[in-house]
């Protein structure tokens, strides 16, 4: 048995970051050399909690980003116009693409995959469509779909 520390997280055995015991063959063969693993050595601990240290302060700047663009976006409302029927039946339907440059237009620059529209519009009024900044950072939104 040899003493590891996983590069990535490997399905049968645990986390990044995590110290496992496997078999020498194992990691000689399998993890090492596809660089899924690392000698659990007392400089390779070193490094990998100098990483770990690096990656909590990036991931903490993001999360700071990302709440100061949900302040931004809290409560922005866009409209949209669209050709509509008689009956107040829209003509197509509005998409994620329509609220992404509806937002671009007031300024706000937000990626198409970001916002989380489970079905296209297909009719006019105001609709709260969450936006997905970063994990657990979810601001909502208004889009209003107004007659042309």
């Amino acid at each position: 048995m040899v003493k590891v520390i996983l590069m990535e997280t490997v399905e049968s055995l645990g986390i990044i970051g995590k110290e496992v015991n496997v078999a020498d063959g194992y990691a000689r063969n399998y993890l090492l050399p596809r660089k899924k693993a690392v000698l659990a050595t007392p400089q390779n601990r070193n490094l990998i909690e100098q990483a770990r240290a690096k990656l909590e302060l990036q991931q903490a700047k993001e999360r700071e980003t990302a709440e100061e663009m949900a302040k931004r976006l809290e409560g922005v409302t866009c409209r949209i116009e669209s050709k509509v029927s008689e009956e107040d039946r829209l003509y197509g339907s509005v998409s994620v693409r329509e609220i992404a440059e509806a937002l671009a237009r007031q300024g706000i620059e937000v990626e198409k995959r970001m916002i989380l529209l489970e079905e296209p519009i297909k009719a006019l009024g105001a609709y709260q469509i969450p936006i997905r900044v970063y994990k657990g950072v979810k601001p909502v939104i208004t889009v209003e779909v107004v007659p042309a």
